[in-house]
């Protein structure tokens, strides 16, 4: 069982970035899967969270109208497509799954991003 971030990396201010989740050895189509990202310094913040039930999707304040959080279940991956990067994403970015998105119990390796010109 296990869920691999990639996808991170150096990218300058305004550009994008497309983070995938691959799971292995359970299907998240029945999870709720979330994104989460820890900047240096700072507290892990909860940034995107796609509910089993109906794939709606909920989105900090801080990534609205940037980030898009999707599902591929015919691949078992999820993906985070962020446009208009700001320094202030700078990041490791994980992905995890649950019960429901107020209940993250598995969680993958992180991905580096990082904003910068």
């Amino acid at each position: 069982v296990q869920l691999q971030a990639s996808g991170g990396g150096l990218v300058q201010p305004g550009g994008s970035l497309r983070l995938s989740c691959a799971a292995s050895g359970f299907t998240l189509a029945y999870y709720a899967i979330g994104w989460f990202r820890q900047a240096p310094g700072k507290e892990r913040e909860g940034i995107s969270c796609s509910h089993s039930s109906d794939g709606s999707a909920d989105y900090a304040d801080s990534v609205k109208g940037r980030f898009t959080i999707s599902r591929d279940n015919a691949k078992n991956t999820v993906y985070l497509q962020m446009n208009s990067l700001e320094p202030e994403d700078t990041a490791v970015y994980y992905c995890a799954v649950g019960e429901s998105c107020d209940g993250m119990n598995f969680w993958g390796k992180g991905t580096q991003v990082t904003v910068s010109s």
